[in-house]
């Protein structure tokens, strides 16, 4: 009897061990796991955090989840957010009556969206199309971003110098850019700077540093920097703080 009585507690003790050795970490099983979506998630991350840099198309495999962030609300949301965080930041500020206090704003994906435009392109998952890009922006229906468009409101109304810095080509796209800004909102910028021919050929850092720079010597004080590309907030003259608004879409170098 104490023999069988044994063989029991020996038999309960292997089957508890087996089963403890081969469980999983509880971290990877309080959910059910989409590991595709998951990777995507990653890689979004690692993007928005420019830890993956120079990258140029989404991974295929990401289509529907960046299809999803872009257009189910989660995009809008993070922007918003962002946004809230701008606005705390400015409440702070103490405007001059030199009217020299400024801000510098980028336009693609900060002030105007190209989510229209992406959606045929994969949302990112596939080459960017230069040619493309600037059939649809010579047609100026972008539509504005909802949060950046109150923000900009909300500094111009504040008494500060609203700059705009977009890397969109002087000759071909300067007239319709300028209508379509004024066709969704975008009134009373102090300046709009579009890359002219003597900055063809310059990375997108030293053209924006360069412009930045030409700001500053000017005698205005940059007290915030918002673009939704790394290369809007790298470089020279940043200003007091940068916002980097989300954009797993495209990257520009």
């Amino acid at each position: 009897m104490a023999k069988r009585v044994n063989e029991i507690i020996i038999f309960v003790f292997v089957a508890l061990f087996s089963k403890a050795i081969g469980a999983k970490p509880y971290w990877r099983t309080r959910w059910p796991i989409d590991r595709v979506s998951n990777e995507c998630l990653t890689w979004q991350l690692a993007v928005e955090a420019n830890n993956v840099r120079g990258w140029r198309i989404v991974p295929a495999h990401c289509l529907s989840h960046i299809e999803a962030y872009m257009t189910g609300g989660q995009y809008e949301q993070d922007v918003n957010y962002i946004v809230e965080q701008i606005e705390s930041y400015v409440s702070e500020l103490v405007v001059g009556e030199d009217g020299m206090d400024a801000w510098v704003l980028d336009i693609d994906d900060t002030c105007l969206s190209n989510v229209i435009y992406y959606k045929k392109k994969k949302y990112g998952c596939e080459p960017y199309d230069p040619m493309a890009f600037k059939a649809w922006a010579m047609k100026g229906e972008c539509p504005a971003i909802p949060g950046v468009l109150g923000l900009f409101s909300k500094l111009v109304d504040n008494g500060f110098k609203v700059f705009l810095i977009t890397g969109r080509d002087e000759e071909t796209l300067a007239p319709s850019t300028i209508a379509n800004l004024h066709d969704q909102g975008f009134i009373g910028y102090e300046r709009l700077f579009f890359r002219s021919p003597a900055y063809k050929g310059k990375s997108a850092v030293v053209y924006k540093s360069e412009i930045r720079k030409q700001i500053m010597e000017e005698g205005y004080r940059i007290w915030g920097n918002v673009g939704d590309q790394w290369t809007d907030l790298q470089g020279d003259c940043l200003g007091n703080r940068t916002f980097k608004l989300p954009n797993p879409m495209y990257c520009v170098p």
